[in-house]
């Protein structure tokens, strides 16, 4: 028998200093069974880092033809479309012709990096892609923040960023590898 996804609640505060963002979004993310708490983590992050009132997130890990988190106009073109893990050079082809602003977030350490030595060349022609990793230090400090319902606060100065949860803070610096920050 399948398993169902695991709902959380989530209450996200993004106060974002360096694109002047400060708001508050209430999330219902549904974890896919086979998503990590890790993952689900990268994805709030993604989430607070592209904060806009027109940001949602998508059905994700269930869905082929869709990204993780996306910004559609009010006339229905992607402006942003933001994808994790370690998408394939098709992938990555398709969605930047589908979007004006594509974001791959990649981690998971030395598999990240393999991922990133294999396909970097390949990616110079698009100028909307952007690639941000995430240390596995950083994201495995993230993980262990994970709970079925969070108030999660996430702050951004000068790149750097702070999540925290209750009394726990998880320091994350973004690395940019493509793209501007």
């Amino acid at each position: 028998m399948a398993q169902n996804a695991t709902i959380h609640k989530i209450e996200l505060t993004v106060s974002d200093m360096d694109r002047h963002y400060y708001e508050t979004h209430k999330l219902t993310v549904a974890k896919h069974p086979s998503e990590t708490d890790e993952r689900l983590m990268v994805r709030l992050l993604a989430f607070a880092l592209n904060a806009h009132e027109h940001l949602e997130m998508t059905k994700g890990l269930s869905t082929d033809d869709e990204p993780d988190i996306w910004q559609k106009s009010l006339s229905g073109e992607i402006d942003v479309w933001v994808a994790l893990g370690l998408p394939s050079e098709k992938v990555m082809r398709q969605s930047c012709g589908k979007a004006a602003k594509v974001i791959v977030y990649p981690y998971g350490g030395r598999v990240a990096e393999m991922w990133w030595d294999k396909v970097r060349n390949s990616t110079t022609r698009f100028d909307n892609l952007h690639v941000v990793s995430f240390s596995e230090a950083d994201t495995g400090a993230l993980a262990k923040l994970a709970s079925r319902a969070m108030k999660l606060q996430v702050n951004i100065q000068d790149g750097d960023v702070m999540v925290s949860v209750d009394e726990s803070v998880v320091y994350v610096t973004p690395n940019t590898l493509k793209g501007a920050p």
